[in-house]
């Protein structure tokens, strides 16, 4: 099931699930948001607003509260001796969609612990070779020495006399 819902002045195609970065929302990491302008929601049959659909949400939990990337807006107009150089860093919530929710119904206040991950199962020869690599992964080893190169030497070149040769 997917559903495309507006904020912050665009609109965001998402599935439960997904993990993505909207423009500013109130909210502190862990909690729960709603959005209410849901314009499509489809799987089965979809579903077309005008413009939006009643009754449908979308909920997300809160990741991070975070800044993007500095934006450097540099501009200069030539011969005249005049720039101006000024930075922006956009503010940002990273959300994870927890659940599509149509027909009025409310979301889940809380959020729902993430299942743990397993390591896939490796082959017995594999296996003694990543718990080696995870153990030296812990513990930094110091690099090893090189032996230092011996430096070849040019052939000796004939010793010349300086100045005017005699005749």
């Amino acid at each position: 099931m997917f559903a495309v819902f507006k904020t912050g002045g665009k609109q965001y195609r998402v599935a439960a699930e997904d993990v993505l970065k909207v423009a500013k929302l109130k909210g502190e990491p862990g909690e729960i948001v709603e959005f209410g302008e849901v314009l499509v929601v489809g799987g089965d049959s979809v579903t077309l607003g005008a413009p939006t659909i009643a009754g449908a949400t979308v909920a997300a939990e809160v990741l991070d509260q975070a800044r993007g990337p500095k934006i450097i807006a540099f501009k200069k107009r030539r011969r005249k001796n005049s720039r101006r150089k000024r930075g922006f860093r956009e503010e940002f919530t990273l959300i994870r969609i927890t659940e599509i929710l149509t027909d009025g119904k409310k979301a889940n206040k809380t959020a729902q612990p993430r299942p743990k991950r397993t390591p896939a199962p490796a082959a017995e020869a594999g296996a003694t070779e990543t718990a080696a690599a995870a153990e030296g992964a812990t513990a930094k080893k110091a690099p090893a020495k090189k032996a230092p190169k011996a430096k070849a030497k040019a052939p000796a070149a004939k010793a010349k006399p300086k100045g005017k040769p005699k005749k």
